[in-house]
């Protein structure tokens, strides 16, 4: 784990984490019933386009203090749902 609810004037970045060569960006969505629908469903193709700039953000703000050079970068999002976890990696 890299950072965790990192913020800026942006917005937030849950989760960044390095497994293996990869950066990894992960949306944490929490929700106790489906009734609004599925945590996942919450990522919109608006929230991935800001994910995706504020993971260039922390690239340039906090990768280059801690010599991040990922081979790849990945977003993922977690879904709690209840007591269940579910991870899509690679979801955008």
């Amino acid at each position: 784990m890299l950072d965790r609810n990192w913020r800026c004037s942006g917005g937030e970045i849950d989760l960044v984490a390095r497994r293996g060569p990869t950066l990894v960006f992960c949306e944490v969505k929490t929700r106790t019933s489906t009734r609004y629908g599925e945590p996942f469903e919450a990522v919109t193709s608006a929230k991935q386009t800001r994910i995706r700039r504020l993971a260039a953000r922390w690239l340039r703000e906090r990768g280059a203090a801690m010599a991040v050079r990922p081979n790849a970068i990945r977003f993922d999002v977690a879904s709690v749902l209840g007591p269940d976890l579910q991870i899509l990696e690679d979801a955008f």
